[in-house]
């Protein structure tokens, strides 16, 4: 019976590309349909708890990388020594297969559903009442997290409630996509199932799903749909817009985009309320950065267990005597781990008075040195961005009896060890010496934390009233208050400039335009200052279409300012510079050109022509959305030699060819 199961799932996986996975075996690695179908599983408890817990499939960190505080790499905010492709329109392409598309997790937490929850209906599971709930909950927030993807990368998708039979007439028609806003209140209404089921404290503790966790989550997509629908109207990258290509394609299509957005706010609203009324941020001792070991605020990103910390929310725990490790904190803790914060970042924080760093009584000392850099400066640049002489490790101490300190950045050795920018991240670094021991890292890895409820209302607040209400002043100010800078945050709004904003930040735009509404540009502010390093910056970028801007004035990601007096810390021991210049005739260049720009320019290092973002970052509307593999048009087309005869249709300026770049 196994046997024939595989036979009939490699056939369908073959033949039909459906599932979107590479192997029959791996396929089957992940957790076989062979092994969960017979009729005396999922019948316990202990059955569910297992089957969920194998379905988490969150970004934690991993292998011998900086791991999660390397997500934000390739934005405005973090450069790596490598560049990617989705900034160099014409080198991201359409794929022959694979890709996005993809049904694999979708349809094991459909098969999940449709099948313990008739039983649990009918109390035919054994175990603790609430705990079942609660996994049938973690179900729905499972098949919720999955969709969500989906509409990040594709924007419209099928919806699929139920496991399908491997027959290409329903598996053809199940194909069809259905408009993005509509898979998006399907997945608010599967988390409003795991919010019902859910319980506050989960068996396991915050290593599982909770009930806050879903309304976190719940308020990050409705934030997401309602942005994405606002910024995006009257493109073809939402349903209805002109030339969206669902036209013709969708059946019953009907949308006011309008209600729609007041909906989705609405939703984030409420949602990330329930989470900011009810968690509190962890404390911030404000000091300077030099040995943050006691500061909550710091070791919340890089303790062994994070359940003590009130603002976490979901996270992942690693036991290396278990094999369950990772390189995360030796990365962060012994080297630049090949990644580094940008000049514009850095710039973007704030003085601890409130004002940019260009206004006239700022106070701001310069950037000739990391000291200048943080003097006075938002807390959060202090405790999060290296700088030499900073205490390293706190328990252990060099043979002379002196702590273990920072060095200056390596910005010329190996680039997996590298200071790209010269700007260290220092979000995950642990003082603890045995973390720092190879691969043997044991540091959590936050999942889910509360400040993002508090920032989602704010947004969401304000787009909906356009005004800062009660609640979203008061969550403004307990961030502020938190990061060390004047909480009024109107001093701020008053003093910013959105054109010296737009030096440093891809968020000064929408839809290729500067904002005009200073109080909007600040709430974009502290999203990024306080989420650096967590992967949510590219994602932010994209629905607010703070991209367009790119196709006619493509950016060059600056770092530290090297041609001033730290270049002084590269020479050698006789006193000759190692620094080698890009366009050095008969030497293999480490740096970016002094006459170009007194400040450290990665992607200006190597000027050959393979060096496809040499001239900046740029941009077409396409990349917006993920191209969609050409093997599911001919899967699903009616006619093997006209693509667009298939029931799918592309996303916007993407052609049917495979290995092709956008149309536009």
């Amino acid at each position: 019976m196994k046997k024939s199961i595989k036979n009939k799932i490699c056939t369908c996986l073959v033949l039909l590309g459906f599932l979107g996975v590479t192997s029959c075996n791996e396929f089957l690695d992940r957790e076989p349909l062979s092994d969960v179908t017979p009729s005396n599983y999922l019948q316990s408890e202990a059955d569910l708890a297992a089957y969920t817990i194998g379905r988490y499939n969150f970004p934690t960190h991993s292998g011998f990388t900086v791991g999660t505080f390397g997500n934000d790499n390739h934005t405005d905010n973090q450069a790596t020594s490598g560049y990617a492709t989705r900034w160099v329109p014409g080198e991201w392409r359409v794929p022959q297969a694979g890709g996005s598309w993809s049904f694999d997790n979708i349809r094991q937490n459909n098969y999940f559903i449709e099948t313990v929850v008739p039983r649990w209906k009918n109390s035919k599971i054994t175990g603790n009442v609430a705990n079942i709930s609660h996994y049938i909950g973690e179900a729905y927030f499972l098949r919720a997290y999955e969709y969500f993807s989906k509409v990040q990368a594709l924007g419209d998708f099928p919806i699929i409630k139920k496991t399908l039979p491997d027959k290409l007439e329903e598996l053809t028609l199940a194909a069809k996509r259905r408009p993005r806003n509509e898979v998006a209140r399907f997945i608010l209404a599967d988390l409003d199932s795991a919010v019902m089921l859910l319980s506050t404290t989960p068996p396991g503790g915050k290593n599982r799903i909770s009930k806050h966790a879903a309304l976190l989550f719940k308020s990050r997509v409705a934030l997401h749909e309602g942005t994405w629908l606002t910024y995006h109207k009257g493109t073809a990258q939402v349903p209805g817009g002109p030339n969206w290509p669902g036209a013709g394609k969708v059946e019953n299509f009907s949308m006011n985009i309008d209600t729609e957005i007041d909906f989705f706010l609405t939703q984030a609203m409420e949602s990330a309320a329930q989470v900011a009324d009810a968690v509190q941020l962890v404390k911030n001792t404000k000091d300077n950065g030099y040995n943050s070991s006691q500061n909550t605020y710091l070791t919340m990103f890089a303790d062994a267990d994070l359940n003590k910390y009130s603002e976490v929310l979901l996270w992942r725990k690693y036991d290396p005597a278990k094999g369950i490790n990772h390189n995360v904190n030796h990365y962060i803790n012994q080297n630049g781990g090949n990644t580094g914060y940008t000049r514009g970042l850095v710039d973007n924080f704030l003085m601890q008075n409130g004002l940019p760093i260009y206004a006239a009584a700022s106070g701001y000392q310069g950037d000739d040195t990391f000291e200048q850099v943080k003097a006075d400066r938002d807390n959060r640049l202090q405790l999060f961005m290296k700088a030499p002489g900073e205490m390293r490790l706190s328990d252990r101490k060099n043979s002379d009896g002196t702590p273990i300190l920072e060095g200056r950045p390596d910005i010329v050795g190996l680039a997996e060890t590298r200071y790209v920018t010269g700007y260290g991240v220092k979000k995950g670094l642990s003082y603890l010496g045995a973390e720092v021991e190879g691969s043997m890292g044991s540091t959590g890895s936050i999942v889910f934390r509360a400040v993002e409820a508090y920032l989602n209302y704010i947004e969401a607040s304000y787009l909906k009233n356009k005004t800062i209400d009660a609640k979203a002043d008061q969550y403004w100010r307990a961030i502020r208050e938190r990061a060390g800078i004047n909480p009024d945050y109107n001093i701020t709004v008053v003093a910013t400039r959105i054109n010296e904003e737009a030096k440093n930040d891809f968020a000064a735009y929408s839809a290729g335009n500067l904002l005009t509404d200073a109080t909007l540009y600040n709430i974009r502010r502290e999203r990024r200052n306080e989420l650096i390093a967590e992967g949510m910056r590219f994602s932010d970028l994209k629905r607010w279409r703070a991209l367009d801007q790119l196709k006619t004035n493509p950016y060059i990601i600056e770092g530290f300012k090297i041609w001033g007096p730290m270049q002084d810390w590269y020479k050698a021991t006789n006193g000759t510079s190692l620094l080698i210049e890009a366009g050095t005739t008969g030497r293999t260049a480490n740096i970016s050109k002094q006459a170009e720009s007194q400040y450290l320019r990665p992607y200006r290092i190597n000027l050959a022509n393979t060096n496809l973002v040499r001239e900046g970052y740029k941009w077409t509307a396409a990349h917006y959305l993920d191209p969609i593999a050409i093997q599911h048009f001919i899967i699903t087309a009616g006619n093997a030699t006209d693509l667009s005869s298939s029931v799918m249709y592309q996303n916007p300026g993407w052609p049917l060819q495979a290995n092709a770049g956008p149309t536009e």
